[in-house]
């Protein structure tokens, strides 16, 4: 038992090779894309699980809910336990979970056994996405952590860009099953190749009980939130429900700053949440993911409406994770080296602001279209590997998976908001008309000036931060 709860060392032929550091991101960018490749093929096997278990789309739709709430409440515990056990080791076995619960949901015989599977996948992405940023920024030179993690930004916009082609593909020719088997073999690669590429943890948060009142709160008050923001945004929920889930969120979240402020070993460090730079660039990631999925519902929506194929409209959309891949991936190449991370992030959220402004104005034709998405894509691609690596440089060492698990709650907390407000847009408007369509995306102006917003104030170093960067140079050095 100690020898499977004990973290190996990388190979000294791996460690002590020149490209040590980048096969460590290789491996965390596996995790990266076959997340956000599930995340967006999901959707796509709806129509032949209402046939084939003969439910409706109201309850197909727990298949993709129960998912995100699940992984949404799971992300900070998920890092609190890694900062503690290690975070290769709480990676490995996130991916090994999250491939064995893939492999039962091909073999689910019923929808209610599909949808308990997809919360015991939804476990394994949490403790895979808790520990993805963590990891690449251990894995690096700290001079080097934002072009890494704009790396494995690129590598997560890529599986949302292919995901509807390769979902589309699997569900036509081989059926919905495959959608998640698919996940297996690419699994069983990503634990083996992790095991033997990724870095140690070298620096842990001190142990004590693991907070469970603090992490059920958590998931009270994200789940009532995501729940009630869904309840308006035009399901056939009655306006009590939507209340009382908001109601549920407010007290949940009210207990939980009682609680955590109080815990001998609290899930989310009041201390950690109480630094201006954190809590601006937890507000940023929500806001930015917000921008970056609102789109991926929209324009699919409107287009097809108009008239446009799926095939084509799917191509016209590829064009926003292109524009993110490219400058996640170039953006030390294209913006001049002396920006630091605010000015990247202020520069990225009015490019995305200014692209979604354009698009609400001009004519909704292909081409202007798509490059509005381009340039709203490259905005974003700017703006996440800054925000995430201003985040990360905030916070010490021993606490770097807890700040990871926070940054992708915010994104999924974003994505969700995204995909709601353009839905509330929609429903209001009556329908994905050009009307419709320009409130959608007058909201996404707002909300990529309210990221901008988020970097106004400049950060000033303060210990935390001293910290970490006195323990990464130290790390450099051994």
């Amino acid at each position: 038992m100690s020898r499977l709860l004990r973290e190996r060392a990388r190979p000294a032929r791996v460690r002590e090779h020149p490209s040590a550091p980048w096969f460590a991101v290789a491996a965390v960018c596996v995790g990266s894309f076959m997340g956000q490749l599930d995340a967006s093929i999901v959707t796509l096997i709806f129509p032949a699980l209402q046939h084939e278990f003969g439910a409706p789309l109201a309850a197909v739709q727990w298949v993709a809910v129960a998912y995100l709430l699940a992984l949404v409440a799971l992300l900070a515990g998920a890092g609190r336990l890694a900062d503690v056990a290690g975070r290769k080791l709480v990676y490995l076995y996130g991916f090994a979970l999250f491939t064995a619960a893939s492999a039962a949901c091909g073999f689910a015989p019923s929808l209610p056994v599909l949808v308990v599977c997809r919360v015991a996948q939804a476990a394994g992405a949490a403790m895979l996405q808790a520990n993805s940023v963590a990891l690449v920024v251990a894995g690096v030179p700290r001079q080097r952590t934002r072009a890494a993690l704009g790396i494995q930004a690129a590598a997560q916009s890529l599986g949302l860009a292919v995901g509807p082609l390769v979902g589309g593909v699997l569900v036509g020719v081989a059926g919905w099953r495959w959608v998640f088997w698919l996940n297996v073999p690419v699994g069983l690669v990503a634990v083996v190749a992790g095991r033997y590429l990724l870095p140690r943890t070298r620096e842990r948060a001190g142990g004590g009980a693991f907070d469970v009142a603090g992490l059920v709160l958590l998931a009270c008050t994200t789940s009532g939130l995501l729940l009630s923001v869904s309840a308006v945004s035009g399901l056939d929920w009655p306006p009590w429900a939507a209340v009382a889930l908001v109601a549920t969120a407010v007290t949940s979240a009210v207990l939980l700053r009682h609680r955590e402020g109080r815990a001998a070993a609290p899930l989310l460090n009041p201390t950690l949440l109480g630094g201006a730079a954190v809590a601006r660039g937890l507000a940023g990631a929500l806001f930015g993911y917000l921008v970056l999925f609102g789109p991926l519902v929209l324009i699919p929506q409107v287009l097809i409406a108009a008239g446009l194929s799926e095939p084509h409209a799917g191509l016209v959309l590829s064009a926003l994770p292109a524009g993110f891949a490219v400058t996640a991936l170039a953006g030390d190449h294209l913006l001049p080296r002396r920006w630091d991370n605010r000015r990247r992030c202020l520069a990225g959220a009015l490019t995305a602001a200014a692209a979604a402004g354009g698009a609400a104005i001009a004519p909704t034709t292909l081409g202007p279209l798509a490059a509005f998405l381009a340039v709203l894509g490259a905005g974003l691609g700017m703006f996440v590997p800054a925000n995430n690596a201003a985040v990360m440089a905030a916070v010490p060492a021993r606490m770097s998976a807890t700040a990871g698990g926070l940054i992708n709650m915010a994104r999924g907390v974003g994505t969700a908001l995204g995909i709601a407000g353009v839905t509330l847009a929609l429903y209001s408007a009556h329908g994905p008309g050009p009307a419709g369509a320009r409130v959608a995306l007058v909201g996404l102006v707002g909300a990529a000036l309210a990221a901008a917003l988020t970097m106004q104030a400049p950060s000033r170093p303060d210990a935390t931060a001293q910290s970490r960067r006195e323990s990464r140079d130290d790390r450099d050095r051994r």
